[in-house]
């Protein structure tokens, strides 16, 4: 069997389909993602961990909340552990995942570089997205986790979040929560 010759095309500079986080420029975002729509965009901010088995942490956090035009959104966190005063110490945890809506609920995955991939669902009233986990897959060094829940909402044009984690034998209990301001989009 003989391999296929590569089409000589070039690669154009821009898409028209390009990836964006900004709704003034690329395509027309999916029709499907409408109750998502004040989601998408680029946050920056800050916020606050615990959980019964960790000292609690500060941290600053980007978020990016991306699409191309198709049915789903792209997502990209990254944070930083922070001191009091916002004096970073080094960086925290990175997520990358999508968000999708079918039949009027929300699916979304995650998926972080420490061997946890998590699959969320849940609901959108309005300007909020309360979800938990359906299935956590993790590798066999990573920790523990075995649930979780999220909720997003838009408060006074920030992006307010929380996260629960069920993890290393505890109980759902509140481990994130943020406030993030749109600086892009």
């Amino acid at each position: 069997m003989t391999r296929p010759e590569f089409l000589d095309a070039p690669v154009p500079e821009a898409y028209p389909f390009e990836e964006t986080y900004d709704l003034r420029t690329g395509p027309d975002l999916h029709p499907s993602l409408l109750g998502l729509l004040p989601f998408v965009g680029l946050w920056r901010g800050r916020g606050a961990g615990e959980y019964p088995t960790i000292e609690p942490f500060e941290y600053a956090q980007e978020l990016r909340i991306s699409h191309d035009g198709r049915p789903f959104l792209m997502y990209s966190s990254r944070s930083w552990l922070v001191e009091p005063d916002g004096t970073p110490i080094r960086p925290g945890h990175r997520e990358v995942g999508f968000w999708r809506v079918v039949n009027d609920e929300v699916e979304a995955l995650f998926t972080a570089p420490t061997g946890i991939q998590e699959l969320y669902l849940g609901t959108i009233t309005n300007v909020r997205v309360e979800m938990a986990t359906d299935a956590v897959v993790r590798t066999a060094s990573a920790k523990d986790v075995t649930a979780g829940k999220r909720l997003y909402g838009i408060v006074d044009r920030d992006l307010l979040y929380a996260q629960d984690m069920a993890a290393v034998g505890q109980p759902l209990t509140p481990h994130l929560a943020a406030k993030l301001t749109r600086v892009g989009g």
